[in-house]
C-alpha cells in the first residue's frame, strides 16, 4: 500500500524513563546475567537519564520522523511526567487529541539499570497505562487513519482487540501492524480474542521467543507458518544478533544485523525496528528493502541512551538505506 504521508495511529502505552548506568560499580553475578546490589548500601553510578519511552510513544515518534502524519492514543496521568511525555511528542509532529489524560493518576514510569554491554533490567509500574481500554481507545481518530499500529496492551486492554477487529473487518482501507504483548503471547495465537484481529493483521511483529511461545512452535519456520496460516500477510521474527527473518507467504527473508554497531542501550530497538519495517512497506518499500529499514532504525537507537533518541529522519533512512551494504537472503517459504 503505498500512499503521500500515511497517516498512522499508534495505540498502546507511553512510560517516563529514568536510565541508571551502573558502570563498574555494581556488581555483577550468573557470568554477567544478574546485577548484585547489597542491602543497606550506598552505590554510586556513573549516570541518570531522563527520558520518554513505551511502546506506542516510541512508535509514534519514531513514524512522525520518517515523515508520516502520525498521532498517539494511550493515556498518561495529569502529573508532571505526563505532561513531559505528550510535550514530547508534540514536539516530534505527533497529534495527541486521541490521548487521555487521567487526573489523580500517576503516569507510567520505569527505572532502567543499564549495564556496559547494553543489556538492561527494567523496574516498571504501569500507572495510567491500565485505564487504556474501551473507553479510552479513540475509535472515531482510528476510522480516520490509514494505518494502526498496536503495541503491547495491558490484560484491561484486550477489549480494544475486538474494537480493531470490528473496525477492519471488511474495510481493507485500514491497515494493521501488530506488536502483540506478554499477555496475548502467553494466550496464544489461537485463543478466541486473538484470532479474529490475526486474521485482519497486515504486519505481525514478534521476536523469536514471543514467536515460539505464541504458536507454540519448535521453529521459526514452523511459528512463520501458523501465522500465515491464521491469516496475518506478513510475519516478522526478530532475534537480536541473528538478525530478522520475514516473510509474505511466498519468499522468507533474512537479513542479518550490521556488522561492528556498538549497543549502547537495547530499549526500544524493537519499536524502532517495527517502525523502519512498516514504513517502508507503507511507503511502496518491498520487504527485503523493510528489513533492511527496520534493522537500520533499531542499529541507531542501539547507539543511544534511551528509546527515541537515535530514531532516523526520513532524509537520515533514504540515505542509509543506499549507502549501507547490509544483504538480505531470500528462499521459497516451502523449501
Amino acid at each position: 500500500m503505498a500512499m503521500k504521508q500515511p497517516h498512522v495511529m499508534t495505540v498502546g502505552g507511553a512510560t517516563f524513563d529514568l536510565f541508571v548506568r551502573t558502570g563498574g560499580a555494581v556488581a555483577t553475578g550468573e557470568g554477567g546475567r544478574s546485577l548484585c546490589f547489597p542491602v543497606g548500601a550506598k552505590i554510586g553510578v556513573e549516570q541518570i537519564i531522563e527520558t520518554c519511552g513505551g511502546g506506542a510513544s516510541n512508535t509514534a515518534v519514531g513514524l512522525g520522523r520518517l515523515g508520516c502524519a502520525a498521532a498517539f492514543c494511550g493515556v498518561v496521568g495529569n502529573d508532571q511526567w505526563g505532561e513531559r511525555m505528550l510535550r514530547n511528542l508534540q514536539e516530534n509532529g505527533v497529534d495527541v487529541s486521541p490521548a487521555t489524560v487521567v487526573e489523580g493518576e500517576n503516569s507510567s514510569s520505569s527505572i532502567i539499570l543499564s549495564v556496559g554491554s547494553g543489556e538492561r533490567i527494567i523496574l516498571y509500574n504501569a500507572g495510567s497505562n491500565i485505564h487504556l481500554h474501551d473507553v479510552t481507545f479513540d475509535k472515531a481518530k482510528a476510522q480516520e487513519q490509514d494505518w494502526i499500529y498496536l503495541t503491547h496492551l495491558q490484560k484491561l486492554s484486550s477489549q480494544i482487540l475486538d474494537d480493531l477487529a470490528a473496525l477492519t473487518e471488511g474495510n481493507d482501507r485500514i491497515g494493521i501492524t501488530w506488536n502483540p504483548g506478554g499477555t496475548q503471547v502467553k494466550a496464544g495465537w489461537d485463543a478466541a480474542d486473538i484470532r479474529p484481529l490475526l486474521a485482519r493483521t497486515d504486519i505481525l511483529l514478534l521476536n523469536r521467543e514471543e514467536a515460539l511461545g505464541f504458536t507454540h512452535s519448535a521453529s521459526v519456520d514452523e511459528a512463520l507458518k501458523t501465522l500465515l496460516g491464521a491469516g496475518a500477510k506478513t510475519v516478522c521474527v526478530t532475534d537480536g544478533r541473528e538478525g530478522a527473518t520475514a516473510t509474505d507467504g511466498t519468499q522468507v527473508f533474512h537479513c542479518p544485523p550490521l556488522e561492528d554497531a556498538e549497543a549502547v542501550d537495547t530499549t526500544g530497538a524493537g519499536d524502532a525496528f517495527g517502525t523502519g519495517l512498516t514504513w517502508a512497506l507503507l511507503t511502496g518499500l518491498d520487504l527485503s528493502t523493510a528489513l533492511r529499514a527496520g534493522t537500520i532504525n533499531a542499529t541507531s537507537v542501539l547507539g543511544s541512551i534511551g528509546a527515541q533518541a537515535g530514531l532516523l529522519t526520513n532524509t537520515e533512512m533514504t540515505k542509509r538505506l543506499s549507502s549501507l551494504d547490509l544483504p538480505v537472503q531470500s528462499r521459497p517459504l516451502h523449501a
